[in-house]
């Protein structure tokens, strides 16, 4: 997804910034990060409080299998729902519940 395509998606957010990170994007508004691109997949930030709405929407969490003990590390990234890759008023509520997350991740 190009820069521009990532910014119209998260219109109904507010202004972000992308930011080049780990291979992959970092989307941020005001200051923190919302968001992810990695391997061509937009993943949003979610929390104890968000994650379970994520989850009830089909959402998939990001995980990968550490170097460390090959223990299974769980991120705090999460797939976007079904339909709102597609629509930027789709994506508004998602985009609301990454941010909250990222405000009360800083705190």
């Amino acid at each position: 997804m190009d820069n521009e395509a990532i910014s119209d998606l998260f219109s109904g957010l507010g202004p972000v910034e992308i930011r080049r990170m780990f291979g992959g994007k970092g989307i941020y508004h005001n200051g923190l990060i919302v968001g992810i691109e990695i391997r061509g997949e937009l993943m949003l930030k979610a929390d104890a409080e968000s994650a379970g709405d994520f989850a009830k929407a089909g959402c998939k969490q990001w995980t990968y299998t550490g170097s460390r003990h090959g223990k299974l590390v769980s991120m705090p990234y999460w797939s976007v729902p079904d339909g709102a890759l597609d629509d930027a008023d789709d994506m508004k509520p998602w985009a609301e519940k990454a941010y909250e997350a990222a405000k009360r991740a800083g705190k």
